[in-house]
């Protein structure tokens, strides 16, 4: 078997290899790169999932980074049980092979309660005093102590949200060395987000993205060089690319606009209502899952989303077979957004009554995604004082409400989930090879690649 390292660099495309990236525009010179076919949606979880089950979605059953749990009526993001993944996994196709196969999840999504051999997950405490604090979920449960002790805390607020930077790729790296050291799995799979924060928050703007594109070359080159002095066969690869947008589309709003959007007043402000809602829309970057409580209703609905402007197509259940997207757990109806536009979640029609966790960092209980997320309200005057008392507040026991998340959609200037027109756009793939893949790769094929270079002698 032969020791290998897939290493998942996201939003990384060949658009954005180039003089920004010095190391890794000179390490895929002497590899094969290959763009690979998107995934619709072309989103984390969906992609990550397809790589590790060479499924699609209509058979592995990830339709996005979250969608409507219709037993429960209620709309999940970023749940973390790989139990929801509805195909088998890369490990244990290899597993069954080579009983002494052992590997390695560093950070890839789905990655609690699966059958991996070493595992690492954020996992934050959430204390019943209302705090968030840093941490992680490892498997065995006895490697998150060890990790913490020698790298210090896991830097979650790192991780996501305004003070999104390099600290959480370099700890996520750091950590995968060391389990390499401690237990040299034959498989590792490692995850740096670094590169999506920037991308999404200034599309492509080298201006402003170069900073970000130096440090994750800098740091692929300690990865690579690592493991490849090791050994190892270094695969390098993305879940999508990012493009620039400048149009957010408020879907929600125009479907409660249409009547059919039901809200819950709680304490003056207004929570949505998913079970008693006729049809809403779960936003997921520039794909919408959009669900009809009243199948009498989805003539009307689809006809009102593809009016809206920024809408390039809604697929019904027939249209989404095409893209291998039709599950259960997929939206009656999936509108995608058109090159320059994006989906918000944004229900609301008056900011006044806007649920308190809009102005939060919230993954789980907002109704769709929100890359909002990674900026601090510019008009919230002594911004540093505020976060510091907040702080305080937090370190003295005390509840808090970091509301410092604007309701400014119009911030976001990069996004992902559709299918790009350029191949530039798209994900890449970049491996040694003796075979002649052609220029694109079909995402379930990514699968048979890890699965093929393991087993080489």
């Amino acid at each position: 078997m032969k020791k290998t390292v897939v290493l998942d660099v996201v939003a990384l495309s060949q658009r954005v290899i180039g003089e920004h990236t010095p190391f890794l525009k000179k390490w895929s010179e002497k590899r094969q790169t290959s763009a690979i076919q998107p995934v619709l949606p072309a989103v984390t979880c969906s992609s990550q999932s397809t790589y590790l089950t060479g499924k699609w979605p209509e058979e592995n059953g990830i339709v996005g980074n979250g969608w409507y749990f219709k037993d429960e009526c209620e709309i999940k993001f970023w749940r973390q049980s790989n139990h929801l993944v509805q195909s088998s996994k890369i490990w244990d196709a290899l597993k069954a092979g080579n009983p002494g196969f052992t590997c390695a999840n560093m950070f890839w999504w789905y990655n609690m309660y699966s059958s991996v051999d070493f595992a690492v997950t954020p996992r934050p405490l959430y204390p019943s005093d209302g705090r968030k604090l840093p941490d992680i979920h490892s498997q065995p449960m006895g490697l998150r102590d060890r990790l913490q002790k020698e790298l210090g805390q896991f830097p979650l607020f790192s991780f996501w949200g305004p003070n999104a930077n390099i600290a959480s790729s370099k700890w996520i790296a750091d950590a995968s060395m060391k389990v390499d050291e401690w237990h040299d799995p034959t498989l590792t799979l490692i995850y740096l987000p670094h590169l999506d924060y920037a991308l999404q928050k200034f599309g492509i703007n080298f201006d402003k993205i170069s900073k970000s594109l130096n440090e994750v070359d800098v740091l692929c080159e300690q990865l690579i060089t690592y493991y490849e002095e090791k050994g190892a066969e270094v695969i390098l690869l993305s879940e999508y690319g990012i493009t620039s947008v400048n149009q957010p589309i408020h879907i929600n709003r125009a479907l409660r606009k249409a009547g059919y959007i039901e809200v819950k007043d709680e304490l003056g402000l207004e929570t949505l209502d998913a079970g008693t809602c006729r049809a809403f829309a779960v936003a997921d970057h520039q794909l919408a899952h959009i669900y009809v409580n009243d199948k009498k209703d989805l003539a009307k609905v689809k006809a009102l989303v593809a009016a809206l402007p920024g809408v390039e197509k809604v697929l019904d259940s027939a249209e989404q077979k095409d893209f291998k997207l039709n599950h259960d757990r997929t939206g009656d109806l999936v509108a995608v957004a058109d090159k320059d536009s994006w989906f918000t979640y944004y229900y609301w029609l008056d900011d006044n009554v806007a649920p308190d966790y809009a102005r939060t960092v919230d993954i789980h209980r907002k109704p769709g995604y929100d890359p909002v997320e990674m900026f601090a309200n510019p008009d919230i005057k002594f911004l540093k004082g505020k976060l510091g008392w907040t702080l305080l507040k937090k370190k003295l026991g005390f509840r808090y409400l970091m509301d410092v998340i604007p309701l400014k959609a119009e911030l976001v200037k990069g996004s992902h989930g559709r299918i790009p027109e350029s191949t530039k756009d798209w994900p890449v793939l970049i491996r040694s090879s003796d075979k002649e893949e052609g220029e694109n790769v079909d995402p379930t094929s990514v699968y048979s690649i890890i699965h093929d270079v393991v087993n080489r002698k």
